[in-house]
């Protein structure tokens, strides 16, 4: 347990193994990486959603008895399969992953690496510009970069020779915007799988007009 005084106020932190202890709980000893490898295959099997196991948050308010061994027996009446399944869910999934273990070579590896450093990185920095192409590409016109000039003022691209500039969605909640960007803002947002992309209406339109007359 770590605390620090903070002005008027002790800030007090407790570690979850110290929770633990505290309500007098065994912590199960598991082999090196065995919690990592098993919260992974949890994770791409599902196995603890609330479709298999419940909603916890919820069943736990309902609950009112005091002791752990209270609560197991509680939650094991009402979902009497949950934990078997669940366990047999992660149980399939490692399954798969021995499968593939045997086909991870060193030149696999290099070549996760070398996307991860090398790729990533790269489109990570670049991506805007694979924004302009899409969006080009959708109203059948074109795009190009910008000078140096028109980058000081904002302009990302012109699509169709409108200018643009791409923005994070967050960016919405600035005030004095429209003011500062002598262009059309398009917001994006990015995703898991990839981006998300908001073109507004007023340029949409021009930019099918300027497609048209491609």
């Amino acid at each position: 347990m770590r605390w620090k005084r903070r002005l008027s106020s002790l800030e007090i932190r407790l570690r979850t193994d110290e929770i633990r202890q505290l309500l007098g709980i065994e912590t199960p000893e598991f082999p090196k990486y065995a919690t990592q490898i098993i919260n992974l295959a949890n994770q791409n099997a599902q196995a603890t959603r609330p479709k298999v196991v419940g909603q916890m948050s919820e069943l736990i308010k309902e609950f009112t008895g005091r002791t752990l061994e209270e609560w197991e027996e509680w939650y094991v009446k009402r979902h009497p399969d949950a934990i078997d399944r669940a366990t047999r869910k992660i149980l399939d999934m490692l399954d798969n992953f021995r499968k593939v273990m045997s086909r991870i070579d060193e030149e696999m590896v290099r070549q996760w690496v070398r996307d991860l450093v090398i790729v990533k990185t790269f489109v990570g920095l670049k991506f805007q510009e694979a924004v302009l192409r899409k969006i080009a590409e959708e109203f059948g016109t074109h795009y190009k970069l910008p000078t140096p000039d028109e980058e000081s003022r904002g302009i990302d691209s012109y699509i169709g020779g409108v200018p643009v500039s791409l923005k994070p969605i967050t960016y919405r909640s600035k005030k004095m915007l429209a003011e500062e960007i002598e262009a059309h803002i398009i917001f994006y947002e990015k995703l898991k799988d990839g981006l998300k992309i908001l073109v507004p209406e007023e340029l949409a339109e021009m930019l099918k007009d300027k497609g048209g007359q491609s």
